[in-house]
């Protein structure tokens, strides 16, 4: 099946649609897609197809987030933890992968025409090659596109995101780019995975479980967390309007919850700041206190250079994610 079903809205979903759409709407969605296994025993077939299931549903719901507006969406397609699983389900899963992935690079027209961008967040070096070559393609062929956005999330847990993050930072001072006192929340938040896109407004989850298995710890902290009984392969366009209905009716308690956040996270940069002026100032001065003008100009002038300082290392880090993708793209896919 397509990546995006071509298929229209009825009569009452389109005026369903434009009701939502006449209140706040998520920008960027997230979803865990519970209730693949669970759906295979309920129908009495095998594991495998209830992935594949669960993929045609994917591909579903992209399509209703198009036509209601959402131009970003995220999923979790194959966490770390699911290497545990037995051998049999593993290879289902990496294969059923290696056959998606393959599909969409035959479609590109279609994405083009839609203007999706895909991008693949995880740590890839833990999949096959062949896969990762794969996957490299097609984030490379879409990477020109800006309309709408879908981060698939594959060898994929937070804690391994977070830590990697801490590790880029870590590369960042040793390279010189970034002193240590540069770093923060905001840059820790620069060097995740999803550093190109914004925080999903909305987070839904199928299958009734109620946690978030180690999917986007970080960037949901604000999010509007929506827990839903129904298999992910059975999921509806009304599940998903339910969703947005409930994002809205807490949109106000988030949006005050998320500007307070910002403030205090400028807050503590800016103490950053002046605690750094004043260790220069103590080295440098010849111990007669700086008039409040100097002060002043001393902070600005520190901000204006740490800021350039991780620039430059946000630049070389995104460089550097680049060239792993065009680097493995270049390559000859494996058979």
């Amino acid at each position: 099946m397509s990546w995006i079903r071509e298929t229209e809205l009825s009569l009452i979903e389109r005026l369903t649609a434009n009701i939502l759409k006449a209140g706040p709407m998520p920008r960027h969605v997230a979803f865990i897609m519970d209730g693949n296994r669970r759906y295979a025993q309920k129908r009495h077939v095998e594991r495998q197809e209830g992935h594949t299931q669960g993929f045609d549903k994917l591909a579903e719901t992209l399509r209703w987030c198009l036509n209601l507006g959402i131009h970003e969406v995220t999923v979790y397609a194959f966490s770390i933890e699911n290497f545990k699983r037995s051998k049999e389900e593993v290879d289902g899963l990496i294969e059923l992968a290696r056959q998606k992935f393959g599909r969409l690079l035959t479609e590109h027209e279609n994405l083009e025409k839609h203007g999706v961008c895909v991008r693949v967040l995880g740590d890839l070096t833990l999949l096959p090659l062949d896969l990762q070559q794969l996957i490299a393609n097609a984030v490379v062929s879409t990477k020109a596109h800006n309309k709408c956005f879908l981060n698939v999330c594959f060898a994929y847990t937070s804690r391994h995101e977070i830590a990697n993050a801490v590790k880029e930072m870590a590369w960042g001072v040793e390279q010189g780019f970034i002193k240590s006192s540069d770093v923060s929340e905001v840059l820790l938040s620069q060097c995740l995975y999803s550093s190109n896109s914004p925080n999903p407004d909305l987070l839904i989850r199928t299958s009734g479980e109620v946690r978030l298995s180690d999917f986007l710890l970080w960037q949901t902290s604000y999010s509007c967390l929506v827990f839903q009984s129904v298999l992910w392969p059975e999921y509806s366009f009304w599940n998903l309007c339910e969703a947005i209905l409930q994002y809205q009716l807490s949109y106000r308690s988030l949006q005050k919850a998320q500007e307070l956040h910002r403030k205090e996270e400028e807050r503590q940069q800016m103490d950053a700041d002046r605690t750094c002026v004043a260790e220069l100032m103590q080295h440098r001065g010849n111990g007669k206190p700086l008039d409040v003008q100097s002060q002043q100009t001393a902070l600005l002038n520190y901000t204006a250079r740490r800021e350039e300082r991780v620039q430059c290392f946000l630049d070389a880090l995104q460089h550097k994610r680049d060239t792993f993708f065009s680097d493995l793209s270049s390559q000859t896919v494996v058979a």
